[in-house]
């Protein structure tokens, strides 16, 4: 662990175990209302030997030790605003959102490593700003700015920090992944200097209005993609957000090699990379059809490459699935610290615990029939099954991890029924929270259990 004194390790330890515990609690109702618990966590919190990115550097570690053990590892990143709009107190703050709006909190962009099939290996990178108050609402000078001096270059940022993880770990191909707010050709520049590092997949903007070679001079690249030959179709499930439902969309698929064109404000050369075109066959009446085009530095020449390129991009979805954690299950936006110095501090144990939480999720998904001992110590299992089953005798070996995730998220509300797929993480983090109680119960009633660290 970074932090050099002891007296801190130990109480990052605290800290970060009555995070988890539970992660929907207020600062001092975590801490059990204890006043000197509470004075010591603001206290810690305002050391300057505790950042954030001090004390996310073991979760880096562990990061990186997890992306070894698959052969290829996805990395998505995204941005989310903080609003800490409710704690005008706090110094520190910049604006969010439009200056009409006033609202006041931190930018974050965050990088999370996913497996292919979803499963979150942890943070690869984060970055987390305050915006300068003078200069909104001069779009027009940042356009003639260089991107180094621009918020995008957080998204060169990203991938330039998923370079340093390939590096150390050769025998895993990484695959940066971001959405259409990514499309810039200075990130197309970067990703392809080097052949040995990270490849790239997003989302093309349509508004950026790209231009791509063909034998007949320059077209529109959304001109030139939808009119490649159809390859075949690709079911998606769409999930759910905003007013749209989830739903299982069928996708045709079009693919081509591509020389991208640079942009005019740019002395540059053409890029080659691989696009594939995805539209909805039959789009439900109440909404729009889904539309991707993806633009990718991974070679995708037949049906099943670009159906995995499909699959990886839709697994970014997880990313916003823990931003919603972060806010909603740790409740970050609630709370409350003097400065934003102090509030990065105290996110990075947020981060962790939402991380983990997604994780869990997902694991128990992925690997039901692991024995949950892998996830909850011995009295969190016990409480969990003596209380479910209404029974005061405990089980003797650990119960497989699916079913006790299950009856965790039935804690939170999850109803199980056969029509209802598996837990999600809002139910999950409900339910850790009861569980907590129901394990401090447990520990009065049998005291020769041992108890977690």
């Amino acid at each position: 662990m970074a932090l050099p004194d002891g007296r801190l390790r130990t109480r990052l330890i605290r800290l970060a175990e009555a995070f988890f515990a539970q992660p929907t609690a207020t600062l001092s109702s975590a801490l059990q209302g204890d006043a000197g618990q509470t004075k010591a966590a603001y206290r810690f919190f305002k050391n300057p030997q505790v950042t954030l990115q001090t004390l996310l550097q073991p979760h880096y570690q562990n990061t990186l030790a997890r992306i070894t053990a698959h052969p290829w590892v996805l990395v998505a990143q995204d941005t989310t605003s903080l609003n800490y709009a409710a704690h005008p107190a706090t110094s520190g703050l910049g604006p969010i959102n439009t200056r009409a709006d006033g609202a006041l909190g931190l930018k974050l962009h965050d990088s999370l490593a996913l497996t292919p099939e979803g499963v979150p290996l942890g943070l690869v990178d984060i970055q987390l700003w305050a915006r300068d108050a003078e200069a909104m609402g001069q779009a027009r000078q940042r356009k003639q700015r260089p991107i180094e001096e621009k918020e995008s270059l957080r998204w060169l940022t990203s991938f330039r920090r998923t370079a340093e993880f390939q590096r150390l770990c050769p025998q895993t191909r990484l695959v940066n992944i971001a959405d259409r707010e990514s499309d810039l050709y200075e990130l197309f520049q970067e990703a392809t200097r080097d052949p040995q590092g990270p490849h790239l997949l997003i989302r093309a903007n349509r508004t950026t209005q790209r231009q791509v070679e063909i034998d007949e001079g320059i077209a529109p690249l959304w001109d030139y993609l939808p009119a490649q030959p159809l390859i075949g179709r690709q079911l998606i499930q769409i999930p759910s957000r905003g007013g749209r439902k989830a739903r299982l969309a069928e996708l045709a698929l079009r693919l081509a090699p591509i020389r991208l064109q640079p942009p005019k404000r740019l002395q540059a050369e053409p890029i080659d990379l691989w696009a594939i075109h995805a539209i909805e066959s039959c789009p439900p009446e109440e909404g729009d059809a889904v539309e991707w085009l993806l633009l990718t530095t991974v070679p995708t020449q037949t049906l099943e490459e670009a159906s995995e390129r499909l699959g990886w991009y839709a697994a970014r979805w997880n990313i916003e699935v823990y931003h919603r954690t972060l806010k909603s299950g740790c409740r970050i936006e609630d709370r409350r610290l003097g400065d934003a110095d102090s509030l990065a501090s105290c996110l990075a144990i947020d981060l962790v615990v939402a991380w983990r939480i997604l994780y869990l999720t997902k694991l128990g998904r992925e690997a039901p029939d692991l024995p949950c001992s892998v996830c909850f110590e011995v009295d969190e299992w016990k409480a969990l099954y003596c209380y479910t089953d209404k029974t005061p005798v405990p089980p003797e070996s650990p119960p497989p991890l699916g079913d006790a995730m299950r009856r965790v998220a039935k804690l939170g509300g999850f109803l199980g029924r056969k029509g209802d797929g598996h837990p999600g993480a809002t139910t999950l983090w409900r339910g850790l929270d009861k569980l907590y109680y129901l394990t401090e119960g447990f520990r009065i009633f049998h005291p020769s259990v041992p108890g977690g660290p």
